[in-house]
Parts: structure tokens; sequence; C-alpha cells
């Protein structure tokens, strides 16, 4: 398969947290451990990126506990995201982990996805593929739920996720902390329930960008 854009708009912001989906592995503060794709070499590139669309936290989940972050492009807005420069085959194995599937097969609907804009693989959490626009040529695709922002009840991230997107943002946009707090505690699932105030330590407490 061609080299594609992976979106990522949750905790796979953060290079850290993808490289155990790519060499395996374990990320501080979750509960569990990836296996890795069959080509666990890091991206070719990385690129900060918005899309149209919003992001939310609803479910419950067995990696962090507390609500997962989905995308939903009919939200009004525009989602922060980091494109990551794969291979189609990373692309599959990172999509089949996320799936709780074994990697190691490809993944038909990643050409359903580009050719038709959506690809449905099942009823699960992130079985949906969306292409979300074009970058240099390439696909951009990226994982979501199959349902609406709309038709699920929120639910707050845990602290240690929640931590992750902001270090994600942090490096993928170089934002200063208080838009960062600004962008997470407005989302969907954090407002209301998360206080601004500690949104804003669990910002400022992570590490500085590098570079």
């Amino acid at each position: 398969m061609d080299p594609l854009w992976y979106v990522a708009y949750g905790s796979n912001m953060s290079a850290a947290r993808l490289g155990c989906y790519l060499s395996g592995g374990r990320p501080p503060g979750g509960l569990r451990s990836y296996p890795g794709c069959r080509d666990g070499r890091p991206p070719r590139r990385s690129a900060p990126v918005l899309v149209p669309g919003g992001v939310y936290f609803a479910g419950e989940s067995r990696a962090w506990t507390g609500g997962m972050a989905f995308y939903d492009p009919r939200l009004p807005g525009v989602a922060a995201a980091r494109g990551w420069l794969l291979t189609g085959e990373q692309f599959a194995d990172l999509a089949a982990q996320e799936m709780y599937r074994p990697p190691g097969a490809d993944l038909a609907g990643i050409e359903a996805a580009v050719a038709t804009g959506r690809a449905t693989l099942g009823p699960g959490r992130y079985e949906t593929l969306i292409r979300v626009g074009t970058r240099d040529g390439l696909p951009m695709l990226t994982f979501t739920a199959p349902w609406r922002a709309e038709d699920v009840s929120w639910n707050a991230p845990a602290p240690a996720y929640l931590g992750m997107l902001a270090g994600g943002l942090r490096e993928a946009h170089r934002w200063p902390a208080a838009r960062i707090t600004d962008h997470l505690a407005g989302l969907r699932g954090v407002a209301g329930r998360w206080e601004r105030a500690a949104v804003e330590e669990l910002v400022t407490g992570g590490p500085p960008p590098a570079g």
C-alpha cells in the first residue's frame, strides 16, 4: 500500500505514545501493552493539522480508564490533530491494534476509505475509517466510532490520558499552555466535568517541547 497520513487527534498526537503502537510497549499511565507493527520504524514526517469537526470523550477506556477521545466530522468547528506520514502497512497494523485485533494483515477498508471517504469495519469504537483530507497529494485518514457525538453520553477522560493529549498538542502545534488549556477545557466530555484550573495544572505540569 502507498504511504498515507494518519491523523491522530487523541493520545497518539504524542510521539512517545505512537511509538508504543509502532515498535511495541506500554505508555506511561496506561494499562495495556501493544505488540507493535510489522514495520516498527518511526514515521517519515509529522505535521500539525486542523480538520473540520470536533473531538469528544465517551465510553470507558480499557487502556486508561475514563472517557476515550473520538472524532466527529459533523461537529461544528475544527479539531486540532497531528498528521503522521506512515506506510499503508503501518497504518493497517496501528488501526488493528486500536480495534483490539492482531496486527499483521492489510485492511481492505483503507482503500475503500480513500476512495469513498468512509469505511466501517465493525461496530466497535475505532472501527470506522474516515478520510479527512489530502496533504502533499496523499490521503489523510483517521479512525473513530460509527456514531455521532450527540448519540452517546460524554464521559470525562482520566488525567493520564488528558495529559497525553496535552503533551501531543504541545509537540505538534507548539501552542502556549494557556491555549492548550482553553482547547482541552472546551472539549465535550471535559467541559463541565473538569475544572479549568485542574486542566491548567495538568497542562503546565507536562514536559517542555523538545527542540
